[in-house]
């Protein structure tokens, strides 16, 4: 078993499960920069200086927590911490079950799988998990992770449990300000025509799982370091102006979707990689049905890139957590 990143109880009603919690995704092959000095390329480091003290610079063992409320910082030590009443430090508190429909994606946050701990926690494990598969309910709690509380969903998939981290109801911002400012009147024949084109769309397409943006990354690179020319991976489509037709236009795309398709040409469909393949993957019920191609914005295919692929890891979570905030 990999190793723990927490390790307690889920506790539900009277019922304790002794279980443990395991990264359930990694960051995977991804882009990530440093800074550097333009003039010689030296790394440009980050160092922990104390502003009281002429910006000396504080070892790792004097550094130490604090708290800011206004203009001042009130230094808070462990033991200050550990006098809290935080009951969820060690168990997982199940507070209410709700249908997985009433979870919002903007509080969903990092997932994990969550493990029995000892052969007599199986059996309530199962129990649960059956239960919430046969009732049609995902699990909000509470648990303690990094050191501070937050809500807590636990969902069953195929055989595991997973637990995802909430954001707090008030950590979603208001969408005040997005959403158009004067009305707009929607035809049945556009919403209709609307439809019709994302019906068009299909699956995914394999390709749209690969991480294009890090493999030409990393195609600069190398060359670089091989001393040699970056060939030009061209560049991708841009989007056009106003649509001043949007009837004319949704019909257009529906027509390019199915050409696209072979639908006129008596083309054959191309195999894809749905998203739920990626569950599947973990429960071990992979199925495999016949697909669409996916039909997006024409990609730019010049220029060379490496052979690395990196498939979607982010399983698609629906939905918006009941419960107000609560003090620890």
């Amino acid at each position: 078993m990999p190793h723990a990143l927490w390790q307690g109880a889920l506790s539900f009603g009277l019922v304790t499960v002794p279980i443990s919690l395991h990264a359930a995704t990694d960051s995977g092959p991804s882009v990530s920069f440093v800074r550097v000095h333009k003039a010689d390329g030296g790394r440009v480091r980050n160092q922990a200086v104390c502003s009281l003290e002429d910006d000396a610079e504080v070892p790792a063992e004097e550094i130490g927590r604090g708290y800011v409320t206004g203009e001042r910082v009130v230094p808070l030590t462990d033991d200050d911490l550990a006098q809290l009443p935080l009951p969820t430090a060690k168990t997982l508190t199940i507070l209410a079950f709700v249908p997985a429909g009433d979870i919002d994606p903007l509080q969903v946050e990092r997932g994990y799988y969550v493990a029995p701990t000892g052969p007599a926690a199986a059996k309530p494990y199962v129990l649960l998990r059956d239960a919430m598969k046969d009732h049609g309910s995902v699990a909000i709690g509470k648990i303690a992770l990094r050191s501070k509380e937050t809500l807590a969903l636990v969902r069953p998939m195929g055989d595991v449990l997973v637990l995802h981290a909430l954001r707090w109801p008030d950590q979603i911002r208001t969408p005040a300000g997005v959403v158009p400012d004067r009305p707009v009147d929607i035809s049945e024949e556009e919403l209709a025509a609307a439809g019709e084109l994302m019906d068009s769309y299909g699956p995914l397409d394999e390709e749209d799982l690969r991480d294009h943006y890090r493999e030409q990354v990393e195609e600069i690179v190398t060359a670089k370091l091989e001393d040699r020319e970056v060939e030009a991976p061209g560049k991708a489509p841009q989007p056009r102006g106003q649509v001043l037709d949007l009837m004319a236009a949704l019909e257009d795309s529906v027509r390019a979707a199915k050409s696209a398709r072979g639908e006129d040409t008596g083309g054959t469909h191309a195999s894809v990689t749905p998203l739920r393949a990626i569950e599947d993957k973990v429960t071990g019920t992979a199925k495999r049905s016949p697909a669409r191609k996916s039909v997006r914005a024409p990609k730019e295919t010049g220029g060379k890139k490496t052979a690395a692929k990196a498939p979607a890891k982010k399983s698609a979570v629906k939905k918006k957590a009941t419960g107000r905030r609560r003090a620890g």
